[in-house]
């Protein structure tokens, strides 16, 4: 049987949802470790890894000067994304971090539209109504989770927009994993004076959920990276939601986290918002031809 290159494009999209999936609970199975040094000991291993990649390759491991003030500004902002989504992950119920995560290409949507003026699609603006109702269900007072770290989830899908943006720049001018390198030796420097002062030295278990945030981070991040050189964003990025799916179980089967109705239900409408998107933007393409 033949593997056309869309279906790997959605193969290796679901394995990054579940490998970003899996590291979220793993980070929540590890708080005893501070989150600074969770991030410091996950970038340091994508670092590592980074390196040798440029290295074979002869690339630039940090980018042209003249694109400095961009690279910084993605480091920067993907530095904070981490920083809450881990926060999040270690004090709240996976499911509801993920769906809240899951509204950063809402944010992407409007910040394309404020700061780069692209306009807003007759389907951009229902979804982004429908993905506002899904984050509300889930902030209910009815939820299992406390409400602050469910703010700070929210942070993280607004640092991570922002992020995001900044990657849309670098297409054509600067080498994804010199981005990579960039963002992870960035992160690392970040932390480190964080961990200095409150280090703690990790048992064998600890150590080995340090390695596993690693292992399951760096697979995430290779796994998105070829997803999108099989296919356009455009035909597997909805893929991405399953990411809901994954964490809603892996919370209830290794965390003993229940399900709740009121994240099945906030996780399907930001779902459907991002299909809705998904078949509008498709038609308009086949029109075009």
């Amino acid at each position: 049987m033949n593997i056309t290159q869309k279906q790997k494009g959605i193969l290796f999209m679901i394995l990054s949802a579940l490998s970003f999936a899996s590291m979220q609970v793993v980070v929540r199975m590890s708080r005893e470790i501070p989150t600074m040094e969770q991030i410091c000991v996950r970038n340091l291993f994508i670092l590592i890894v980074s390196f040798f990649i440029i290295r074979k390759k002869h690339g630039s491991y940090y980018g042209p000067k003249k694109y400095q003030p961009y690279l910084f500004g993605r480091s920067f902002f993907g530095f904070l994304g981490l920083i809450t989504l881990f926060y999040a992950s270690s004090h709240a119920a996976q499911g509801d971090v993920t769906v809240l995560n899951k509204l950063s290409p809402i944010f992407v949507t409007l910040l394309a539209a404020v700061f780069m003026k692209e306009k807003l699609s007759p389907i951009q603006i229902p979804a982004l109504v429908l993905s506002v109702l899904g984050a509300f269900i889930v902030f209910r007072p009815s939820f299992q989770s406390d409400p602050f770290p469910l703010i700070v989830a929210l942070l993280s899908a607004i640092t991570s927009g922002i992020a995001y943006t900044f990657l849309g720049y670098f297409k054509g001018k600067v080498d994804g994993i010199t981005v990579i390198m960039h963002f992870s030796t960035f992160s690392v420097f970040g932390s480190l004076p964080f961990v200095i002062g409150n280090f703690v030295m990790p048992d064998l278990r600890q150590f080995m959920l340090l390695m596993l945030i690693s292992l399951f981070g760096s697979f995430g991040q290779v796994f998105i990276t070829y997803a999108y050189r099989f296919a356009p964003a455009s035909e597997i990025s909805i893929y991405n939601y399953s990411g809901i799916l994954f964490s809603i179980l892996l919370g209830a089967v290794v965390l003993g986290e229940p399900v709740k109705h009121t994240s099945i239900l906030g996780g399907a409408l930001v779902a459907i918002a991002s299909i809705m998107v998904y078949i509008y933007g498709n038609s308009k393409k086949k029109e075009a031809k």
